[in-house]
C-alpha cells in the first residue's frame, strides 16, 4: 500500500469500515481486543492498523479479532492510558514521552533537539536505548511491541509569530502534551507552556487560549491545524515516536503462537507506517504552505545552547540515570 493524499482523504471511510467489519468478525472470535488511538483516521497509522488487522484475522482464521478506535474515541491519552491498564482496552499506541507519567524513562527519546536525523532516531530506539526503554515499560504490566511507530520530528506553529531563535519563544502561549519533559524544556527556552489533551488542541488554537503548539508535520495536517495556524517554523526540536501497547495480562491470554503471529504483524505495520510518514514528510511541507502556513527554517544549536545554559540537559540527565543517557548518547553525541 503506497500512502497518498488521495487515500488519507479516504481514509476516514476506512476508518468506519475497519470497525464495521471488525463488529461482524466479532461474534466467532476467540479472542475479540480493544485497540485504541488519539490519531486522525486519516493518518497513516490507522490506515496500516486497518491493513494489521485484517492480517491478523487472516493468519489466526479468524482466532483474534481487534476493534479499532481512532481519534480519542474512548477519550483522552490519560483516560486511554488508565483503561489500558486496568484492561478495559487490550492495546494502545502512545507517545512515550507521554507515557513517562507512569514509566518516567519512555521519554528520554524526546530529549530536545537530540536527534539530528531519522538514522540517529533508529540506531537508537531500533537498538539498545529502545531495548532498555521496553524493558522499564514491562514494569509496569505493559508489554510494548518491538517496533515503535514514527511520529516524526516536531515543528512549532503559531498564530501570531514566526519562532527562528530561541528569543522568539519568550513568553509565548505555547500548547504542549501533558508530559513533564516538554513542560521543562519549552521552559528552558522562555516560552509559556500550557499542557493540553491532544483531543482539545485545535479548540484551544482556534478561541486563542493558546497561539501557538507543536507537532509533526503529518499531524499538523491530518488534524487541520493548518487552519488556525499562520507560522510554522522548522525546529525539529524533538522526534516522537508511538509505543505499541499491550496490557500485560490480555498478552499472556493469547496463546504463544497467536502471541508471535500479532507481534510480527504489529511490527510489520509499524515499519511500514515509519516509510509512510518519510513519505509524506517529503510532500507535506510544499501543501501546507499551499493551505497558507508560512515556513522558516531555525539553527539547532542556538536553541541547544539556550537548553544547555538553562541547566535543562544536566537537570535530565540526573533524572534519567546515567545508564539511559549513555546509550541516548551513543546515537546522538554528547548533549550534557
Amino acid at each position: 500500500m503506497t500512502i497518498t493524499r488521495r487515500n488519507l482523504l479516504a481514509g476516514a471511510g476506512a476508518g468506519a469500515l475497519a470497525l464495521t467489519m471488525g463488529r461482524a468478525f466479532a461474534e466467532k472470535a476467540e479472542f475479540n481486543y480493544k485497540y485504541a488511538n488519539n490519531l486522525p483516521v486519516t493518518h497513516p497509522m490507522n490506515l496500516r492498523a486497518k491493513e494489521m488487522v485484517e492480517a491478523i484475522r487472516t493468519e489466526t482464521k479468524g482466532r483474534v479479532d481487534i476493534q479499532i478506535f481512532p481519534n480519542n474515541q474512548l477519550g483522552s491519552d490519560t483516560d486511554m492510558l488508565s483503561q489500558l491498564r486496568s484492561g478495559g482496552i487490550e492495546l494502545f499506541t502512545m507517545s512515550g514521552l507521554i507515557l513517562s507519567t507512569l514509566v518516567p524513562a519512555a521519554s528520554i527519546n524526546g530529549i530536545g533537539f537530540a536527534f539530528a536525523d531519522y538514522a540517529a532516531v533508529w540506531k537508537a530506539m531500533d537498538g539498545d536505548l529502545g531495548a532498555y526503554i521496553r524493558a522499564q515499560i514491562a514494569k509496569s504490566n505493559l508489554i510494548a511491541m518491538e517496533k515503535i511507530w514514527d511520529n516524526g520530528f516536531r515543528q512549532v506553529t503559531s498564530s501570531t509569530r514566526p519562532v527562528t531563535t530561541p528569543d522568539d519563544l519568550k513568553g509565548m502561549k505555547l500548547r504542549v502534551p501533558t508530559s513533564p519533559l516538554w513542560t521543562s524544556m519549552f521552559k528552558a527556552l522562555g516560552a509559556a507552556p500550557v499542557s493540553i489533551n491532544f483531543a482539545e488542541v485545535y479548540s484551544a488554537l482556534q478561541t486563542k487560549v493558546v497561539e501557538g503548539q507543536e507537532n509533526p508535520l503529518a499531524i499538523i495536517s491530518t488534524a487541520k491545524l493548518y487552519e488556525v495556524q499562520k507560522y510554522c517554523s522548522l525546529t525539529n526540536h524533538m522526534w516522537d515516536g508511538f509505543w505499541f501497547l499491550a496490557n500485560g495480562r490480555a498478552w499472556e491470554r493469547l496463546p504463544e503462537n497467536l502471541r508471535t503471529i500479532v507481534a510480527r504483524q504489529i511490527n510489520a505495520a509499524g515499519m511500514n507506517e515509519r516509510a509512510d510518514v518519510a513519505a509524506l514528510n517529503a510532500t507535506l511541507q510544499k501543501e501546507l504552505a499551499d493551505k497558507g502556513l508560512v515556513f522558516n527554517k531555525t539553527r539547532a544549536d542556538a536553541f541547544r545552547e539556550q537548553l544547555r545554559r538553562a541547566g535543562f540537559y544536566a537537570e535530565w540527565k540526573a533524572k534519567y540515570g546515567d545508564e539511559a543517557w549513555a546509550l541516548l548518547e551513543r546515537s546522538t553525541g554528547k548533549l550534557a
